[in-house]
């Protein structure tokens, strides 16, 4: 038996129904320091120094976060073909 439950509410109200806590001015001051720190950057070697600082294990992080992406496409793509037989 399949069942499928559709709700339909604001972002507020689903952290809410989840216990999650409200993470929206810390959101605001994180968004309002990066881009004070972008607007600082005269050019591309301190975009790329602040990109360095900001993320949180630099370039290995990226290249992990990458691997990850291509595992799970990969691992989806290959599930395409085969169907459940009950």
């Amino acid at each position: 038996m399949k069942m499928n439950i559709e709700i339909d509410c604001s972002p507020e109200e689903a952290r809410a129904l989840l216990g999650l806590p409200d993470v929206t001015k810390a959101n605001e001051a994180y968004v309002e320091k990066v881009t004070n720190l972008m607007n600082g950057a005269g050019g591309i070697d301190q975009l790329q120094e602040l990109g360095k600082q900001i993320a949180p294990m630099g370039q290995m992080g990226l290249q992990l976060f990458q691997q990850l992406i291509e595992t799970g496409a990969k691992a989806a793509m290959s599930g395409m073909g085969s169907k459940d037989k009950k």
